[in-house]
């Protein structure tokens, strides 16, 4: 199920409860290193995120970061790196203690049972890859800027930032046209304002603000 209306912001709850598989997560934060990859990036957010929602399990969040204050779902190690966890406690995490404003934006239509098997699949290959330090992410990312055939070592990846797995996730379920590295990819690129090249048919509503409760702050800082 979607959101029934495209309001500006909703709750917590609402966003877990209606959040599907292929939905996408966008967050802005203050920090300097916030700020420096929006600069970078010419962004107006830093952090990009996927939802996997499966039968019999929470729905969960697909991204990668530095931190590892969540159990990641795949393994059950604390890791950092690409990692899957619990999407509610990931948000209060990333609003709680990172600062982080939240946007939910949702795939139109919902995905099949064979693009759910290749998240899996994506998954499998992509968890526990390390996060780049901030040079490699800045190198990565200008690599990423010059014109270059694709290459086949983007599946075999030893450093991933946020914006490269939901990249190649989004592609392994053949939600993307395959034109570009994944280091191409960068938060920005799955904000409104820019051009994703979705595959015909499919499409990305506005962003619709997550707005916390005091308790659900005060839980993520925890």
């Amino acid at each position: 199920m979607s959101v029934p209306t495209t309001p500006s912001q909703i709750s917590l709850d609402t966003a877990v409860d209606n959040t599907r598989t292929g939905d996408i997560w966008i967050f802005r934060g203050r920090s300097g290193a916030d700020r420096a990859i929006r600069a970078l990036t010419n962004s107006p957010v830093n952090h990009v995120a996927m939802a996997v929602v499966l039968e019999d399990l929470p729905p969960l969040m697909w991204h990668a970061e530095l931190g590892h204050s969540l159990q990641d779902m795949w393994t059950g190690r604390f890791q950092r790196g690409v990692q899957l966890h619990d999407l509610r406690a990931a948000v209060q995490v990333w609003s709680g203690r990172y600062g982080q404003q939240g946007w939910l934006r949702q795939l139109e239509p919902a995905v099949s049972r064979e693009q759910e098997d290749a998240v899996l699949r994506t998954i499998a290959r992509l968890d526990g890859t390390p996060f780049p330090s901030t040079a490699k992410v800045t190198a990565r990312w200008f690599a990423g800027r010059v014109p270059a055939r694709r290459r086949d070592e983007d599946a075999r990846l030893e450093y991933a930032y946020c914006a490269e797995v939901v990249g190649s996730t989004y592609e392994a379920m053949g939600l993307l046209q395959r034109r570009h590295r994944s280091n191409w990819y960068d938060p920005g690129r799955f904000w409104s304002g820019d051009r994703l090249p979705l595959q015909p048919g499919f499409t990305l509503g506005r962003e619709i603000a997550v707005v916390l409760t005091d308790q659900e702050l005060a839980a993520g800082r925890t």
